[in-house]
C-alpha cells in the first residue's frame, strides 16, 4: 500500500496544525506518517507522496536567522538549526515519489510575492520529486496565529485532493 509522509516546520504551532489537518485528509485516501522536520527521514523509501510545509519567512523558506528571530518574538517550537530548507537540501534524489508543498503566511500580506511553499517546490524538483499539485498557502491572522476561520477544514480537503491526485498519478505509471 502506498504511504504518504507529511513533513512540517512550525515555530508558533500554526503550521503544525495545518500539517495535521492535511494529514487527516490524506488519511482518507492512504496511510500517512506525520513528522516534524527536525525528525524527518533523509530517505523517502516507502513513501509515494511527500507533503512538505513550513512558515513563510522573509518571502521564502525559513533560515537559521529567521528562526532565531521567531524565537525572540515568542516562538516556542521548532529548531534554529533544522528547517524545511535544510531538510530538502540534505535529501537525495527520489524520482519515484510525488511531492506537494504548503506554507502558512499572515493574512495581511496575502499578496506578497514570495512563498515558502513555492521555494520548497523548487528545491524538491531539484531532487527529482514530481509535483502533483501547485503549492498552497494557508493563512494566519498574525505571526503567532490563530489560523483564519476555515483554514483547518480547507487543509483537510486539500490533503484529500492531493492524495487522490497522487494515487491517480501512480496508477498511470
Amino acid at each position: 500500500m502506498e504511504r504518504a509522509l507529511v513533513v512540517f516546520e512550525s515555530m508558533f504551532g500554526q503550521t503544525e496544525t495545518v500539517a495535521r489537518a492535511v494529514a487527516q485528509g490524506v488519511a482518507e485516501v492512504m496511510p500517512v506518517d506525520v513528522v516534524d522536520v527536525a525528525h524527518a527521514p533523509q530517505t523517502l523509501r516507502g513513501h509515494a507522496l511527500v507533503l512538505a510545509g513550513g512558515p513563510t519567512h522573509a518571502f521564502s523558506m525559513s533560515r537559521a536567522s529567521t528562526r532565531r528571530e521567531a524565537q525572540t518574538r515568542g516562538a516556542t517550537q521548532g529548531s534554529v538549526d533544522t528547517g524545511l530548507r535544510e531538510w530538502l537540501e540534505a535529501l537525495g534524489r527520489h524520482e519515484d515519489a510525488d511531492v506537494v508543498t504548503f506554507d502558512t503566511r499572515v493574512t495581511s500580506v496575502r499578496r506578497m510575492p514570495g512563498s515558502a511553499a513555492r521555494s520548497a517546490a523548487r528545491a524538491a524538483r531539484r531532487h527529482g520529486l514530481h509535483e502533483v499539485a501547485r503549492p498552497e498557502s494557508f493563512y494566519v491572522q498574525d505571526v503567532a496565529g490563530p489560523l483564519d476561520d476555515g483554514e483547518e477544514q480547507r487543509a483537510t480537503a486539500w490533503g484529500r485532493d492531493v492524495a487522490r491526485a497522487s494515487r491517480a498519478h501512480h496508477a498511470h505509471r
